[in-house]
């Protein structure tokens, strides 16, 4: 039987985290890796992770994407490259048109029709016409906001009102989530970002709430969402952030849906790098209210760097082995570990 081929586009914290992974499982090889940081590329996959190759070929880490994926030559990608939809969507496209399965950690990719339903609807047309599946996921969206959310609402017989909050840290992720959160500016730009619509702050609220009440069948008539920054008291350094004291450490995203003029969905989520330097604790809480009511708590978090890899990675039975099309977290089987070999996952 032959291995589950798997190939990576972009290999920045979220993607060489996914390569280290996949490299403790059974029944699955990394057949390409595609990154054009300068520092990474040309490079053996294995050198750069530290990794021992043993009898493994070499996969040389490349900047060419054409090179890399061809037609057919492996069973999916996982990219790592974009948060949007509309910067993700040529990306997406070519390992579409690639006739091969995709799974995107770009964060409104986990509900695409939420906010991009024009293209969302034209990855549908394209995975279709080439006989694959695209799907969007991650910690969150994918999980703990929104699936897990309405997995909850299964055991109720009627939800009046939905609050989901996750106080995280951002230390495990990379550049582009530093960039994104605003971390290390000053409050001055970061205000001033905020007011010009450039601050991304957390990216996923609205496909979240869109998720999750399509799951349940509310229709949204308005959501909204808010930024404010965290400011930090004392110097903090991550692996790839750093902000000094008075300078912006993340930032507090809360946001609503409204069904019927009435606020039926909360999202609260603090995120910041290093939070325990200054007393904040992370968790994960979710409160539906409602018949029966429902408390979750998760303490800490569930850590998001971690938890976006194996989402990525534990989704690419269930991808590989569904209809063709876009797909989201509600069309698929529940995520759950891969513990033994992934080819027996798979339905030749």
């Amino acid at each position: 039987m032959e291995n589950v081929k798997v190939a990576i586009w972009g290999f920045g914290a979220m993607g060489s985290g996914m390569a280290k992974m996949l490299l403790n499982k059974k029944g699955v090889e990394i057949v390409g890796v595609c990154d054009r940081n300068k520092a990474r590329v040309g490079k053996d996959m294995y050198e750069y992770l530290g990794v021992e190759r043993g009898d493994r070929k070499p996969v040389i880490i490349n900047p060419n994407i054409e090179e890399v994926l061809t037609e057919g030559c492996c069973d999916v990608i996982l990219t790592a490259t974009d948060s949007f939809t509309k910067a993700a969507f040529p990306r997406l496209k070519y390992c579409l048109e690639q006739k091969v399965n995709v799974i995107s950690t770009a964060e409104e990719m986990a509900y695409p029709q939420a906010q991009n339903p024009q293209l969302a609807a034209e990855l549908d047309r394209i995975a279709k016409e080439n006989g694959v599946t695209i799907l969007g996921t991650g910690i969150n969206p994918g999980l703990i906001m929104d699936l897990l959310v309405i997995c909850l609402t299964g055991c109720m017989t009627d939800v009046e009102h939905i609050e989901a909050k996750r106080v995280n840290s951002l230390s495990p992720f990379g550049h582009t989530v530093m960039e994104e959160q605003g971390v290390g500016l000053s409050v001055e730009e970061f205000n001033r970002r905020c007011e010009d619509g450039t601050m991304a702050g957390h990216v996923g609220f609205a496909e979240s709430v869109q998720m999750i009440a399509d799951a349940i069948g509310w229709k949204i008539d308005k959501f909204e969402q808010q930024m404010k920054p965290i400011v930090t008291t004392v110097d903090r350094k991550s692996p790839h952030g750093f902000a000094a004291a008075g300078d912006v450490a993340g930032v507090n995203m809360t946001g609503q849906g409204y069904v019927d003029g009435e606020v039926k969905i909360d999202m609260i989520h603090p995120q910041q790098i290093e939070p325990e330097m200054e007393g904040t604790f992370t968790g994960d809480y979710i409160t539906i209210k409602g018949t029966p009511e429902v408390n979750m708590s998760i303490k800490p978090e569930v850590e998001g760097g971690l938890g976006t890899i194996a989402m990525c990675v534990n989704m690419i039975p269930h991808v590989i082995n569904a209809s063709s099309g876009l797909k989201t977290m509600i069309d698929l089987p529940v995520p759950r570990a891969i513990m033994g070999d992934m080819r027996e996952l798979i339905e030749r």
